[in-house]
């Protein structure tokens, strides 16, 4: 049930960050680094895979895994999750989108200027200059068992081309970490859903949130213990949660009112 002080402070908010993780992905079929692997996969652990070490060593095993993810992302559809948080975003006065995921299933639901913590399939870039494909790459057509397959090379230097994901061991883009601290710092209620709280330092997003004075809502099916003031948990799959608390809310599209709820430490 969601209590009427969440309510009163989401209709309240001028200013809402959405923070999500791998879990709102996997509801549209999106296998997770946690998932078992079938096929060619199966010999590997896909954090194995996912390492400036692994492309070094064997660079069409590394991107034949992530044309293969590619191909299953292209494959999935935004579920309700998504359509929810884009719906959202069209009734408060500010929403900022900051997401874990390396996939485009928020920008297909509707969601526009995703700050993306961990990259994107999608913007491949040289592994020499750092130049992107002046093309979008083609739609992969891969076996479902996977395959090996030799990177395409740059346009400009004839270097290899690298997923442009943030492997295991490499730092953040720097912008798009300063962005999400900073709004995570400035609003006045942060969602952070289908995200377990331990990849750092993605994870400071909602605790900044929190120590800034925001209220906190975290949406997760396993829910979370040790609930604080301004700190609510609403368990179960996203594609529910965040559709019956948006239904639950019925923001008016009309002007925003003067907030009553009021940002402080706690």
């Amino acid at each position: 049930m969601i209590s009427d002080s969440l309510l009163h402070a989401l209709r309240s908010a001028r200013h809402v960050v959405v923070f999500t993780g791998a879990g709102v992905s996997a509801e549209s079929g999106i296998p997770t680094f946690r998932d078992s692997l079938t096929g060619l996969w199966e010999r590997f652990d896909a954090a194995a895979l996912a390492t400036p070490d692994a492309f070094r060593q064997d660079p069409a095993l590394v991107w034949g895994w992530y044309e293969w993810r590619r191909m299953k992302v292209l494959q999935a559809q935004p579920n309700r999750a998504h359509r929810a948080i884009a719906e959202l975003a069209r009734h408060v006065s500010r929403l900022t989108l900051v997401t874990q995921n390396v996939d485009d299933l928020h920008e297909r639901a509707g969601n526009t200027d995703v700050i993306h913590l961990h990259g994107s399939l999608h913007r491949p870039r040289c592994l020499r200059c750092g130049r992107e494909p002046d093309e979008p790459l083609a739609m992969p057509a891969e076996p479902d068992a996977g395959r090996r397959l030799e990177p395409p090379r740059c346009m400009h230097c004839a270097g290899q081309l690298r997923p442009g994901v943030v492997w295991f061991g490499e730092q953040l883009p720097g912008e798009a970490l300063d962005r999400a601290f900073a709004a995570a710092q400035a609003c006045d209620l942060l969602l952070s859903v289908g995200t377990s709280g331990v990849v750092y330092p993605a994870a400071q997003v909602p605790e900044l949130a929190w120590d800034a004075g925001a209220v906190v809502v975290h949406v997760n099916p396993q829910g979370q213990a040790g609930r604080r003031e301004r700190e609510y948990n609403l368990a179960g799959p996203a594609g529910e949660q965040l559709p019956a608390l948006l239904g639950s809310v019925a923001i008016s599209s009309a002007a925003t009112p003067a907030p009553v709820f009021t940002r402080g430490k706690a």
